[in-house]
């Protein structure tokens, strides 16, 4: 084994327009309930929208984790009205303005938009609904007293899975895929190769990206997930690491049919692996969206809100890798969790930057 509101009366008419164009306005996370359900302070009852990102829910990754933390808040809180929004294809900065108004005017007093698209259009809206707490995943927007962003420490759980990829591979020959060439998934790459890296200093690794900027399709296109996987695969690679949302759903099933190993993100994707690929999956960098979603929403129901910018690494636990697939990660565990200490400890630092 290696070591190696425009006034409001408009926003509203032109969010319920948006509404009757989406293909899912009211989701089964909910939809909108009467009555009931957990109170802030101020004993106003709480309704919780949510706004996904590129791909939506059901990308088995970055939305669904959101998704879970909504449903913890239905569950644990007793928040009964609650809504989900899915994005639209293509749509431009406005449509998501109009998303954020919508559930800003049908009375949500917490609205959380996931993934950095919603920074510039919650940067619009939120000062026009003053009492509405929003949050941003994976944005920091500093100056505008109403919006609490939640960020992770991607590039730490990347490493770690960077170091399972070099110790797995036989070849000495990985590979990255990422959705959208975007500073933040960058950070993935570069802490994926530096784990790599970390664990053999000369290794092979194949880099692409799906798509760039402002195209952003590259986190909703599994077949160019899984063509782009099989070029790694053909090249060499034998473990293969992705960032790209629902494009990773082709990434594995590409190494179901090269009878390679994956790593997944953001998701435990062991867990919702189908039976046959389940075995490839070797691990997935962890970053708990979920855990973030429920804490905040948490927080303003008990009167103190989360405010400013909200950081979660491996020492808070709200990144970490994951041990579902105990054949395959049982022999390298120990080696992960002494990385995964010297990281916590400050004796490794991850950069940010490939």
């Amino acid at each position: 084994m290696k070591r190696n509101m425009i006034a409001r009366t408009a926003a509203a008419a032109a969010a319920g327009a948006l509404c009757l164009a989406m293909t899912a306005c009211d989701s089964s996370a909910g939809g909108q309930a009467e009555g009931g359900g957990e109170e802030n302070q101020s004993g106003e009852a709480l309704k919780v929208g949510l706004a996904y990102d590129v791909g939506g829910r059901g990308d088995k990754s970055f939305n669904d984790s959101a998704y879970r933390g909504l449903q913890q808040v239905q569950e644990e809180l007793d928040v009964t009205e609650v809504r989900d929004l899915e994005p639209t294809e293509g749509e431009a900065d406005t449509d998501k303005e109009e998303r954020l108004k919508l559930m800003a005017e049908e009375g949500y007093n917490v609205v959380i938009g996931v993934g950095f698209a919603y920074a510039e259009p919650m940067k619009k809206v939120a000062p026009e609904y003053p009492d509405v707490h929003f949050a941003i995943v994976d944005s920091e927007i500093e100056g505008i007293d109403n919006i609490t962003s939640l960020v992770f420490a991607e590039e730490e759980a990347s490493f770690l899975a960077g170091a399972a990829a070099a110790l797995k591979s036989e070849a000495d020959h990985i590979g990255f895929i990422g959705g959208v060439e975007t500073p933040l998934i960058r950070k993935f790459e570069a802490g994926f190769v530096a784990g790599a890296q970390e664990i053999t200093p000369d290794i092979e690794i194949e880099r692409a990206y799906l798509t760039q900027p402002p195209d952003m399709n590259g986190f909703q296109d599994p077949a160019r997930g899984e063509s782009t996987a099989d070029g790694q695969y053909d090249a060499g690679a034998d473990v293969i690491y992705h960032a790209a949302g629902a494009s990773g759903n082709g990434v594995l099933n590409s190494a179901v049919a090269n009878d390679k190993l994956f790593i997944g993100v953001d998701s435990d994707q062991y867990q919702n692996a189908a039976d046959d690929q389940k075995p490839h999956v070797l691990t997935s960098a962890l970053k708990d969206v979920d855990v973030a979603v429920f804490e905040f929403v948490k927080s303003v129901a008990e009167g103190n809100a989360q405010s400013g910018i909200q950081r979660f690494d491996l020492a808070g636990g709200g990144v970490d890798y994951s041990t579902s697939n105990e054949e395959e990660i049982a022999d390298i565990q120990e080696q992960l969790d002494e990385l995964k200490q010297q990281i916590i400890d400050g004796e490794i630092e991850v950069p940010t930057e490939p």
